[in-house]
């Protein structure tokens, strides 16, 4: 059974179709996507097979992703879950985006503690690793405040609107928290 995450002021829920639109605001607004490793999306059939994306990767223990969802309201205003998950070797990636009308909020750092307190007390994790464009100084500081370590650069790791970037990665241990 897919987990429902509960924070002060959210609820991180499983993905739904009705959830297409919002999903297509997030993944179609350039200033989301710009370090995203993705082009943005052009058509909401895009969204929604996003939706059935995540559903598989989870059903395959691939990944996890959860809706973020404001409570008191309907719809959500990103994402945010496991990549790369390996349970044999109980690690995964964290990723998350949130729509631009809700930056600077907090809610970015209420999932991911969440999400981070989950993933090692609830889902078996030990490792949480982090691949994030050396660009994109909010992330990389929203990270380094939970005590995730720099390891090391990815050089010319992802390709995105034609251009290749490099990026950091990060990580944390459960046994180093």
């Amino acid at each position: 059974m897919f987990p429902t995450l509960e924070t002060e002021r959210l609820w991180l829920r499983e993905i739904a179709k009705d959830d297409a639109e919002d999903l297509f605001a997030c993944f179609s607004n350039e200033r989301v996507m710009r370090f995203y490793g993705q082009e943005t999306l052009e058509r909401i059939e895009q969204a929604e097979a996003f939706v059935d994306f995540f559903a598989k990767n989870y059903k395959k223990k691939r990944g996890l992703r959860w809706g973020i969802e404001i409570k008191g309201t309907q719809g959500i205003i990103g994402t945010i879950g496991f990549n790369a998950w390996s349970p044999k070797h109980r690690r995964a990636e964290i990723g998350y985006e949130i729509h631009p009308e809700h930056w600077r909020k907090g809610y970015t750092f209420e999932a991911v503690s969440r999400v981070i307190q989950f993933g090692f007390n609830e889902f078996g994790l030990t490792r949480i690793g982090a691949i994030v464009f050396k660009e994109n100084v909010a992330s990389s500081q929203l990270l380094t405040k939970f005590g995730f370590q720099q390891e090391g650069i990815l050089r010319d790791y992802i390709y995105q609107n034609g251009q290749v970037y490099d990026t950091n990665v990060y990580s944390i241990l459960k046994n180093n928290r």
